[in-house]
């Protein structure tokens, strides 16, 4: 009898043991760990920090993410270039156009692919996007939470990029990887197809997050076990959270209501109600440690992070050595602006200077594409805006590149670029409009009568090009190629030069260069280029990232010389066989081009090289500095 009163004693034990903690297990295969604020951690790396684990039953999906407009990022195009989207696929999420202007602070809903990256062992999912730093002082930590939004943290940039964080400066081009995640198969099995990644605002809670994307399938449940969450556990202000769906989100289909506006005495950080309705004494305990707690940590990392960044200590890390870039090494800086959320100067951020034109202007600039109006039965067609003449081409498939050149292309014999339209997955590209033409109409027979289509006109002999104008022509063309070659970072290459793509303009038949026409750019390199070198068939380049390329223009073969510092300034030898190369380190490097070899080491200078050259007769080499010694070397 007491064997079994104590048998029943031991099962009533277990059975209390299983109700009382059960509950407070994590789900089996939850989706994540919640980052839980240690983003703020700059001095370690939990792996919270890097991304979301790769652990779901595809190793890529689409995903989704939610990225709140600000006074650069205000329209999808620019986010679009911003987080490596694409920018028609979150006007149709947002059932907005792809032009539109946003107001500050609208919720947007960004589609992009997720997938698995890095090294077996230790994968996370991640969408790549990339940032050109544009100011001084830009650092992981502020492009991380300001530029995007907490949607990547200082860990994960810091491991994936090889810069030094106190050697980051404008013109170094960075990896951004985006959280995201995809389902797991517990999750697929629930019926959830998509994960959002959502950046907690101001008096969110799960309750209120859940219910905001109810109508794409979100739940409390699924929030909190795709987090490894317990329902009265704390979230944080500005930190991501991932919502399981079952069908994709869009503005139709979620609660966009604007952020509430702030309390009097806001907190730091934001806590989570409890899922109890009593609403008793440990729900608010926990409100209350949770601030506090929050409040101490945000307080002591910002003031580490501070001092730490004032005295410029040096960051130890387990990651492999990090390249240095020198603040004063030639890169390009930018304008200083007092505030770095909205000083972007980068391509993505540039848009902004260009004209973002509707379809509709369109139309009614070419009169709806009329055949009357299109250029000699090309893609492109005569437009007039306002008074003002212009042509549009259009243009199918991935011109993101394009777009980037020509934005920065600024040159008086290079046909400017006014802006673009995006409509239907084709793009339009506005162009400033040539009077007279193209080179081809005025180099006909004589005798023959030429008609020029966009002009309606007839040219009559008189109206040839005199051997002045022709002079002046090639004088023009070979000003613009000089500029695209040698003026232009990085440098661009045409590769379809002929006479229809030579415009011809009204005053003294001044030609401008169809700058639609660039249609090779070297981009193989992974920072700026800092020096370039031209022979006949080659173009000699040397790079923020140590390397030394060069490219046969003849048949796009491309070598390269990793020198494993910045290169300054670089110089080809009379006889084309060797180039010398001056590093960030001060030193300067003889290769052989032929067989990739180092010659020899130079080392002298205590300050940046800033020049190098040959001695007609290779006799000699001579060198400059930023400190004003000039140094001559025997060969």
């Amino acid at each position: 009898m007491a064997f079994v009163l104590l048998l029943w004693l031991h099962l009533l034990l277990l059975l209390l043991l299983v109700i009382v903690f059960v509950p407070h297990l994590p789900p089996c295969e939850a989706q994540q760990s919640y980052v839980n604020n240690l983003q703020l951690n700059c001095d370690q790396n939990p792996n919270t920090t890097l991304g979301f684990v790769c652990n779901g039953a595809s190793t890529s999906c689409t995903s989704y993410l939610t990225f709140r407009s600000t006074p650069i990022y205000n329209n999808p195009v620019n986010i679009a270039y911003l987080l490596n989207a694409d920018a028609s696929q979150i006007a149709a999420a947002n059932n907005i156009s792809d032009i539109d202007t946003l107001p500050t602070d609208t919720l947007l809903i960004v589609p992009l692919n997720c997938s698995c990256s890095g090294p077996n062992n230790n994968r996370y999912y991640q969408h790549n996007a990339s940032y050109t730093l544009n100011l001084q002082g830009e650092t992981y930590f502020t492009v991380s939470n300001d530029t995007y939004q907490a949607l990547t943290t200082y860990q994960s940039m810091e491991a994936q990029n090889s810069y030094n964080l106190c050697r980051l400066v404008p013109g170094l081009r960075l990896n951004v990887p985006l959280r995201c995640a995809c389902p797991t198969p517990n999750q697929t099995a629930a019926d959830y197809r998509y994960l959002l990644t959502y950046l907690i605002r101001q008096g969110n809670s799960v309750d209120s997050i859940a219910g905001d994307f109810s109508g794409a399938g979100a739940d409390v449940q699924g929030i909190l076990d795709a987090n490894e969450l317990t329902p009265d556990q704390i979230i944080y202000f500005f930190t991501p959270l991932l919502v399981p769906l079952t069908t994709p989100p869009t503005r139709l289909n979620i609660n966009t209501r604007p952020s509430p506006p702030p309390p009097a005495s806001p907190p730091l950080i934001l806590t989570t109600p409890s899922a109890q309705t009593g609403g008793g004494s440990d729900s608010r305990k926990w409100v209350f440690i949770g601030v506090g707690i929050g409040a101490a940590v945000v307080v002591l990392f910002a003031s580490r992070f501070a001092i730490w960044f004032f005295f410029l200590r040096r960051h130890k890390a387990p990651f492999p050595p990090k390249q240095l870039a020198d603040e004063s090494g030639g890169v390009t800086t930018a304008r200083p602006l007092p505030n770095w959320s909205v000083s972007s100067e980068s391509i993505r951020g540039a848009l902004e200077t260009l004209a973002l034109y509707k379809f509709e202007e369109l139309e009614k600039a070419t009169e709806s594409f009329s055949e009357s109006n299109r250029i000699n039965g090309s893609s492109v067609y005569r437009g007039s805006f306002k008074g003002d003449n212009a042509v549009v081409k259009i243009m199918k498939g991935d011109v993101t590149r394009e777009i980037g050149v020509l934005r920065q292309i600024n040159h008086s014999h290079i046909l400017r670029f006014s802006g673009f339209c995006l409509h239907q997955g084709i793009t339009y590209l506005v162009y400033e409009y040539a009077e007279k033409g193209s080179l081809t109409d005025w180099l006909r027979p004589p005798n023959s009568i030429i008609m020029v289509q966009h002009n309606k006109r007839n040219l009559n002999d008189e109206q040839r090009l005199d051997w002045k104008q022709r002079v002046q022509i090639v004088y023009d063309v070979g000003d613009a190629l000089n500029y695209l070659h040698n003026f232009t970072n990085p440098p661009y290459i045409h590769k379809n030069l002929k006479s229809s793509n030579i415009l011809l303009t009204i005053s003294g038949y001044v030609n401008e260069y169809a700058s639609s026409g660039v249609s090779w750019i070297i981009d193989t390199f992974s920072d700026s280029v800092m020096s370039v070198c031209l022979t006949k068939t080659e173009i000699i380049a040397g790079s923020v990232d140590g390397t030394v390329r060069t490219f046969d223009i003849r048949i796009g073969r491309e070598l390269s010389d990793d020198l494993g510092q910045p290169v300054n300034c670089i110089s080809l030898s009379n006889d084309g066989n060797c180039v010398l190369a001056s590093c960030l380190d001060s030193t300067l490097r003889l290769l052989d081009r032929s067989a990739g070899e180092l010659l020899q080491e130079y080392k002298g200078h205590t300050c940046k090289v800033t020049s190098v050259s040959y001695h007609p007769k290779d006799e000699c080499m001579v060198t400059a500095s930023v400190d004003g010694t000039i140094k001559v070397w025997k060969t």
